[in-house]
């Protein structure tokens, strides 16, 4: 007979709109303060301005979201692991 884990930990793999949650928020919070700009500027080209950054950010999001990789600036592991103590003073 198979025996079933209980999966407790869905909410790390969660998509809403092909993004993450903690992306998916980011988006909300942008979508709402370009609403805001929109709603307070008169400018034709500030409201299409809003949408093509909206447009963008989502379409830079859903790449990130992909591949991760792509902000690791610094490497992971050192190049060698060591217990000797990082001193300069010479006790010899």
């Amino acid at each position: 007979m198979k025996k079933f884990e209980v999966y407790k930990n869905i909410r790390k793999r969660a998509m809403i709109f092909g993004l993450p949650v903690s992306l998916f928020a980011l988006m909300m919070i942008a979508v709402i303060a370009s609403l805001l700009v929109i709603i307070f500027s008169f400018g034709f080209g500030i409201i299409i301005g809003v949408l093509v950054f909206n447009g963008a950010l989502y379409i830079g999001l859903t790449k990130f979201a992909q591949n991760p990789q792509l902000l690791q600036i610094a490497k992971v592991f050192p190049k060698s692991i060591s217990n000797k103590k990082t001193s300069a003073l010479n006790y010899e």
